[in-house]
C-alpha cells in the first residue's frame, strides 16, 4: 500500500521537470553570469569592485527570497568563482559570502517581515561586515597591513548596487525565478 494522499495528480513530464530544474537554478546561473558579465572589458573605473558588490547582491537576496535555490554549496561555488576571479588570496571570497549567506539564514524569518528599506539596512550591516572580514582574512594571508580604503569602497558600492540588483530579482523572484508556476 503506498503512502499517497487523494487526489489525481497529473504525472510531471519530462519538460515540466525541466522548466522545475531551471527555475531552481536560476539564482545561482544568474548570480553565476553577472559575475562573468562584470569582469568583461567594458573600460569602465573601478571595474573589477564591482565584482564582490554583485557577488555579495546576489547571495544576499537569493539567501533572502529563495533559500533551497541558494544552499551552501551553490555560496561555496560563487565564492570560489569570486577569489579565482577577483584575485582575492582564496578562500576569503567563500569565508565572506557564506558568512553572509549564514546571517541571512539567522535573520531570515525576521527581514521578510519587513520593508525595503530595513531589509536594505540588513543588508548594509552585512556588508560593513564583510568588508571588515575581508580586510582582516586578506591582511592575515598576506602578513601586510593593508589600506583600508579599498573595503570602505566596496561596502560603499555594495550599499549602493544592492537596490539597483533588487528591482532586478523581484522581478525575477515574481516571474521566471518562480518554481510554482512552471
Amino acid at each position: 500500500m503506498s503512502n499517497r494522499t487523494p487526489g489525481i495528480r497529473p504525472r510531471a513530464s519530462l519538460w515540466r521537470r525541466l522548466d522545475i530544474a531551471a527555475r531552481h537554478a536560476f539564482p545561482t546561473a544568474s548570480t553565476l553570469a553577472l559575475m562573468l558579465l562584470v569582469t568583461a572589458p567594458f573600460g569602465l573605473l573601478d571595474q573589477a569592485a564591482l565584482l564582490p558588490a554583485v557577488a555579495l547582491a546576489c547571495v544576499f537576496f537569493w539567501s533572502l527570497f529563495r533559500p533551497t535555490a541558494m544552499a551552501p554549496p551553490f555560496v561555496f561555488l560563487i565564492g570560489l568563482l569570486l577569489d579565482l576571479l577577483g584575485y582575492l588570496p582564496l578562500g576569503v571570497g567563500i569565508l565572506a559570502l557564506l558568512m553572509a549567506h549564514g546571517a541571512v539564514m539567522q535573520t531570515r524569518r525576521i527581514l521578510l517581515r519587513q520593508g525595503f528599506m530595513l531589509v536594505w539596512c540588513g543588508f548594509l550591516c552585512v556588508a560593513a561586515l564583510v568588508a571588515l572580514l575581508v580586510w582582516i582574512t586578506s591582511a592575515l594571508l598576506t602578513f601586510q597591513l593593508l589600506p583600508f580604503g579599498p573595503a570602505a569602497f566596496q561596502f560603499v558600492l555594495s550599499g549602493a548596487l544592492y537596490p539597483l540588483l533588487t528591482v532586478l530579482f523581484m522581478q525575477a523572484h515574481r516571474g521566471i525565478a518562480d518554481p510554482e508556476q512552471a
